[in-house]
């Protein structure tokens, strides 16, 4: 049975060629430990393997654990934890309260919310905006071409307690390697467009690519790619409901 070390030891290899062949450095590329539906011993293990950026998709469940992990978000090199899945805007203040970084912002009314909730906890919360660019109906975020896309990028600058960082978005699974990469070239190409028409916004983050294609995405301009499954194995059915 390997270990969580292995399994880190090989992405590592894996992301440091990946960079290689695009012609980027091993820091370029932020790697984010996608722990939802893992417990936070798992949560523990990995940030004594030096990992300090973790994601998690549901509030509730963060929320049963995050006094679990409290310690590890203080001292000299604290862990960060961001909310990586699709967030209800009735779940906005919770969500700021427990989470340093909201990687879904993916409407205007949800903006709202968590700038006011920030203000009332005096924090300044850092966003990334998802971008819809796949055609799966199931997949959430923004259209790039939408108007409420356009409204929110102009809204943004003016909600003083959210620190826009970039984009979000992902890929269609099971489809060709061209498709993949037309995906996440997009998201780079939008947030090229974005920052040039609103100089105001800091959109330097790209977080794209998964166990399943983060490589490709760390080819195509990946700044942090979201890994779950290569560091910490399939989850069963029984995680993935809990």
């Amino acid at each position: 049975m390997t270990t969580l070390a292995d399994n880190l030891e090989r992405l590592e290899e894996a992301i440091a060629a990946a960079c290689r062949r695009a012609g980027r450095g091993r820091g370029e590329v932020e790697l984010m430990a996608v722990t939802k539906t893992f417990p936070a011993t798992t949560v523990a293990e990995a940030a004594a393997l030096g990992l300090r950026l973790f994601g998690e998709n549901r509030v509730q469940e963060f929320a049963a654990k995050a006094a679990e992990v409290e310690l590890l978000r203080m001292g000299a090199q604290p862990i960060r934890v961001h909310l990586i899945g699709h967030l209800q805007s009735n779940k906005a203040a919770r969500a700021a309260e427990i989470f340093d970084g909201i990687d879904s912002l993916d409407s205007l009314r949800l903006a709202e919310r968590l700038n006011e909730a920030s203000g009332k906890l005096g924090k300044r919360l850092p966003v990334l905006i998802e971008v819809k660019l796949s055609r799966e109906e199931s997949k959430t975020g923004l259209e790039a071409e939408s108007a409420e896309a356009a409204e929110l990028l102009e809204r943004l600058p003016d909600f003083v307690n959210l620190e826009v960082r970039g984009l979000m978005t992902i890929a269609p699974l099971g489809v060709a390697e061209a498709e993949t990469r037309a995906c996440f070239r997009g998201l780079r190409e939008w947030r090229d467009r974005w920052a040039k028409a609103h100089p105001r916004l800091k959109l330097e983050t790209l977080s794209m690519g998964m166990s399943e294609d983060f490589e490709l995405a760390i080819e195509e301009g990946a700044s942090r790619i979201r890994i779950g499954t290569a560091l910490f194995g399939a989850r069963t059915a029984d995680r993935e409901t809990s």
